[in-house]
């Protein structure tokens, strides 16, 4: 595979996949509606490294040890089920309460760029699914000719530029609503609605095999 057919294929396969409505989306979307643009880009930008980190992991080989090893696999797994359910709470208690001021980390109420930017990077951090997409695929995109981790780095940056592209297209979407549904209701409704979600992915991730 030359390395324009690796990128184009690359470029193609990270479209689907980054519009596929998930856990990244609901939080990048859940920070443009409660938080703000600043905070929601850096809940992309967070989101985005992740993803890097783990493209350049895959293409070192590190993250074939959590493929391989099943106490790693679950250790990290389990890292992540706890961090979805942490955020989860944090959001339905903020929907219960109905605050719609800024208030600190663990309320989960308004983030700061800071906070949004940490909750996006440990959302793919903490998540073995990345480990095990960057591991499956990236080596049928690598490109003949080039050192491994190099193109790896070039291919997950894809993958991290279309999803900002993405996420960008969201915030600015959500930015036109958002008059209404910063009220202490609208509030209620959409921090109520991304722990759900929150919640529904972590049982998920925790009862997978």
């Amino acid at each position: 595979m030359t390395l324009t057919q690796s990128l184009l294929g690359f470029t193609l396969l990270a479209a689907v996949v980054t519009v596929t409505p998930g856990l990244d989306t609901v939080l990048v979307l859940r920070q443009a509606l409660r938080s703000g643009r600043r905070s929601a880009f850096a809940a992309a930008t967070g989101i985005c490294l992740g993803a890097l980190v783990w493209g350049i992991a895959a293409a070192a080989g590190v993250a074939a040890l959590f493929v391989a090893s099943q106490v790693a696999y679950a250790v990290l797994r389990w890292a992540g089920v706890a961090f979805l359910l942490y955020l989860a709470l944090s959001y339905l208690r903020a929907a219960i309460r109905g605050g719609a001021g800024h208030t600190d980390l663990a309320s989960g109420s308004v983030d700061t760029p800071r906070e949004a930017f940490v909750k996006g990077m440990l959302t793919d951090l903490l998540n073995p699914k990345m480990a095990v997409f960057y591991l499956t695929v990236l080596p049928l995109f690598l490109p003949a000719g080039y050192a491994p981790v190099l193109a790896g780095a070039v291919l997950a940056g894809v993958h991290a530029l279309v999803a900002f592209a993405w996420f960008t297209v969201i915030i600015f979407s959500a930015h036109a609503v958002r008059g209404f549904l910063t009220s202490r209701r609208g509030a209620r409704v959409i921090d109520g609605a991304a722990g759900v979600a929150m919640l529904g992915f972590g049982l998920v991730l925790g009862i997978e095999r």
